[in-house]
């Protein structure tokens, strides 16, 4: 059995920036169960997946452009030009980087700027980032084999208890 849409798939994984940290690591949290086509993971990692058996490997390069998605899709808002520094050099088609009152870094890209507000549109945090990925697959299940297999199961039977009924006459 191959990967396909509908395939329920179990893989270990690393998730890197390329060249820097890891982001995400089946190391730390386990293998990851989910099924192909879905949605629930990266496109562009799911894409590379299609085609492997159980048992296989693969490690590759996803480029920046494929990881998120286009720049023009993403939100954007208006903010008050007071909020940023007086200095700050806000020209249209610049990268500004805010800090959060937590101090977590927010990308952001200026489209427009006049006296009273700000356009910006918010980046992920791994806009333009190549990212390095490794998985292997540990298995793969037929999602109509796992649905029979669960609608087969016989029921377990009920307690004696639950097949007592006890009828209260009819007022009626």
């Amino acid at each position: 059995m191959k990967i396909t849409g509908g395939t329920i798939v179990r893989l270990e994984y690393e998730l890197r920036v390329k060249g820097g940290d890891v982001i995400e690591s089946s190391a730390r949290s386990g293998p990851i169960q989910y099924v192909h086509g879905e949605g629930k993971l990266l496109p562009a990692l799911e894409k590379r997946l299609d085609g492997l058996a159980a048992g296989q490997s693969l490690e590759g390069i996803i480029p920046g452009s494929e990881a998120t998605p286009p720049e023009d899709t993403l939100p954007s808002r208006s903010i008050p030009r007071a909020e940023f520094p007086k200095d700050a050099a806000l020209d249209a088609g610049t990268l500004y980087e805010a800090h959060t009152g937590n101090g977590a870094v927010v990308n952001l890209r200026i489209l427009s700027v006049d006296d009273k507000h700000v356009v910006v549109r918010l980046l992920p945090p791994l806009a333009g980032k190549d990212l390095a990925f490794k998985v292997k697959i540990i298995s793969l299940e037929d999602p109509v084999s796992h649905l029979r297999e669960i609608v087969l199961k016989k029921p377990p039977p009920l307690p004696a208890a639950a097949l007592k009924i006890e009828l209260e006459p009819d007022d009626g």
